[in-house]
């Protein structure tokens, strides 16, 4: 492949990561197919769930990369939860979340997403967010726009929150680390409905409530708590279909800072920040 005059280094890394994650959404889909229910285990607590399936996924991926790519570097939800620290530098790295979506995956709802976000210098060059079930196939390439199965996406420009679908979640996986976390994500959606929002929307994987920012199905998106496999990918998708992704808080966007705001417009996401109380958590590996 080195030897390709007709295509960049990048080129090929999204070439390579494309066929990868259609092969692991064949993987996802057959197991989703099952009539049976999908046998879990839990990671940090009984709703951090994992699956035969999300092991497998991450090994496919990083195993495919690793054949091509040999000094790139990985940052894997599985890994991670197997005691791999999360480390990211300057050098070519590989943020993966095989399965974005678990619960969902494992109560037969077909919102899911295989995430894989290729960050350079800190910098996200690549996004890929594979819903299997319905088929749908999110990119992005930094400074080239971002898809949907081949065609180019847009947000949906909204600034006004009287306009706005947001998607929010109450985030109960959060009670774990912030014992009054249940009254503040209450607080923070009745806050929201009242100023006179559309609509709220919940699809249980932060990486499809993402992309459907980006697609402009939905004005907003915020979420405390998540991980830097969950926004890696689809944050790229966002910023290429024209919207807007910033802290929780309103500030630059900090991937492992494990909260995230993402809109339509910078304007819709002030709206959104200025009126919600704010939690903060431990930095993504401790740093």
């Amino acid at each position: 492949m080195s030897g390709n005059t007709f295509k960049s280094e990048e080129d090929v890394y999204y070439d390579v990561v494309l066929k990868l994650v259609h092969e692991a959404g064949q993987v996802v889909k057959e197991a989703f197919n099952r009539p049976t229910r999908i046998a879990t285990t839990t990671k940090a607590s009984d709703i951090d769930l994992v699956t035969e399936c999300d092991q497998r996924v991450e090994k496919l991926l990083i195993d495919g990369l690793s054949k091509f790519f040999k000094n790139h570097k990985f940052i894997g939800e599985e890994s991670t939860a197997g005691g791999q620290k999360v480390v990211l530098t300057d050098e070519p790295t590989w943020i993966i979340d095989p399965i974005d979506g678990t619960t969902n995956f494992v109560h037969k709802l077909p919102f899911i997403g295989i995430c894989i976000g290729l960050y350079v210098k800190k910098e996200a060059r690549i996004g890929v967010v594979y819903n299997p079930i319905l088929d749908e196939l999110y990119t992005a390439r930094a400074g080239q726009g971002a898809f949907k199965n081949g065609f180019p996406i847009k947000t949906s420009g909204t600034e006004e929150l009287n306009k706005s679908i947001v998607m929010l979640t109450l985030g109960v996986h959060n009670i774990k680390e912030i014992p009054n976390w249940l009254d503040i994500g209450l607080r923070n959606n009745r806050t929201i409905a009242e100023k006179g929002i559309r609509g709220h929307r919940s699809l249980g994987s932060a990486a499809i409530n993402m992309c459907f920012v980006a697609q402009g199905s939905a004005d907003a998106y915020l979420e405390y708590g998540i991980h830097c496999w969950d926004m890696a990918a689809a944050a790229l998708i966002v910023l290429e279909a024209g919207g807007c992704v910033v802290d929780a808080n309103g500030g630059p966007f900090d991937l492992m800072s494990r909260r995230v705001l993402c809109s339509s417009s910078a304007n819709l996401a002030k709206s959104i920040a200025t009126i919600c109380e704010h939690v903060e958590f431990p930095r993504e590996g401790g740093v």
